[in-house]
Order: structure tokens, then C-alpha cells, then sequence
């Protein structure tokens, strides 16, 4: 048996619907099919205008955050159907798009690839093969915008965070942490353990529906690639 969703007032003008045990905070693959489940039911009956008033939804690893304008939703309303959608349990998986992205593994665009072989046991050749073997799901975007959460990391690979994060992160750069990989899209600080580099660009605000270039539900996989491939034009 789940646990009931939990619906929670984020100030006046969006509602939380969270999954899973309060205690718990895990991310499970159960969890982020009913995340996905309830974001896809959203996005069906705002397609069909049956959410009017509803501006946006925000998947993420245990919850779904629903922003509203309060003058055209009345918040009991859209309270009473979120607590049914998420009760029906409804779920998805791998239901978003397929993305094959190249990322580099060579010497300075990998500076943690040695590090992470060392710590292993294994040669950097084998965690390559490993990091190429392994299909991603997003689970949420945050950090920054376009940052993807990407769970499926194998247990042979999963490594701590820095113990002191890096000032400054390049663009494009493949890191891993803990059971999760992701990519960073802008120069940024960050602790994440630097494996690669993709010359991918993951958000463009030019792109007005769709921005980021994924969305949760997407499935990613790293394709090995020369250094060559990531000269600018």
C-alpha cells in the first residue's frame, strides 16, 4: 500500500503534491513513475482546457509543484482535483524522449575520470564503458535552468561529492555524484565529480515551448566522442 499524497499550500498561489514516506526522502523508481503519472495527467487536461487558471507544473525527485493564478482558479477547486489525480495513482515511466548526447572523456575535460577509476577499482577505460553502458532517466531540472537530475547510475560507480566544490565548473562538463549523473549547462560553481565534456547546449530561451532542452521522463545516453567535437565554430 502507498502512503496518501500529500498535498501542501505553497504560499497562495501553488499547491505541492508530494509522494512517498514524509520520513523516508527516498527517490525510488515507484515514486518518480507517480511523479511522472500525475505531471502527464496535468498536462492532458490543460491541453484539453480543463485547468484553466493553472500557469505551470513542476515535476521533481517526490513532488509535484502546480503554480496558479488565484483570481481565475479558486484553490479549494484546484485542491479537491489535485488530491484525486494524485490518488488515482496513476503511472509513467520512460515516457518522455530519447537523447543520444556526445560527451568527451579525454584527459582536461575528464579531470575526475582518473579519481573516480582509483576509488573503484576499476580502469578508466572500464567506467567509461560503464558511464556509455548505463540509460538515464530525468528525474527533475533545478540548479540551474537546464540542469538535469539524471538517476540510473550503476552502485560500481557511485561516488561522494567534492569536499570542496569548485569555483568554477565549464559549461557542458559530465559530472557524477552519489547515484546520479547530470550535466551542467552554464559556467557555474559546483561539487559534482567531473567525468566528461558535451559541447550539447541544454537551454536556449530562444526555444519559447520548450527552453530546456530536456524535461523529466527523458531517457539520456552518453555516446563517447573525440576532443574534436568540441571545437567551436
Amino acid at each position: 500500500m502507498h502512503p496518501q499524497p500529500r498535498l501542501l499550500a505553497l504560499g497562495d498561489a501553488a499547491f505541492t503534491v508530494e509522494f512517498g514516506e514524509p520520513a523516508a526522502r527516498q527517490i525510488t523508481p515507484d515514486i518518480q513513475a507517480r511523479v511522472l503519472g500525475l505531471a502527464a495527467a496535468l498536462a492532458e487536461l490543460h491541453a484539453a482546457g480543463e485547468l484553466p487558471g493553472v500557469i505551470e507544473w513542476v515535476p521533481a525527485f517526490r513532488s509535484v509543484t502546480v503554480h496558479f493564478d488565484p483570481d481565475r482558479c479558486p484553490p479549494r477547486h484546484l485542491a479537491t482535483r489535485l488530491q484525486a489525480l494524485a490518488a488515482e495513482g496513476r503511472q509513467a515511466t520512460g515516457s518522455g524522449r530519447e537523447w543520444t548526447i556526445p560527451v568527451c572523456f579525454e584527459g582536461d575535460f575528464a579531470p575526475d575520470l582518473d579519481a573516480v577509476a582509483a576509488a573503484r577499482g576499476l580502469s578508466r577505460e572500464a567506467v567509461v564503458a560503464q558511464l556509455i553502458a548505463t540509460e538515464f532517466i530525468v528525474c527533475m531540472l533545478g540548479f540551474l535552468p537546464g540542469f538535469p537530475y539524471l538517476d540510473g547510475l550503476p552502485a560500481s560507480l557511485e561516488m561522494p561529492r567534492l569536499a570542496t566544490p569548485r569555483p568554477r565548473v565549464p559549461a557542458g562538463s559530465v559530472a557524477i555524484a552519489g547515484r546520479m549523473g547530470a550535466i551542467y549547462p552554464w559556467d557555474s560553481p559546483g561539487g559534482w565529480r567531473l567525468v566528461g565534456r558535451s559541447p550539447v547546449s541544454l537551454f536556449d530561451a530562444h526555444r519559447a515551448e520548450r527552453p530546456a532542452l530536456f524535461a523529466p521522463g527523458d531517457r539520456v545516453r552518453w555516446q563517447a566522442v573525440g576532443a574534436d567535437a568540441l571545437a567551436r565554430p
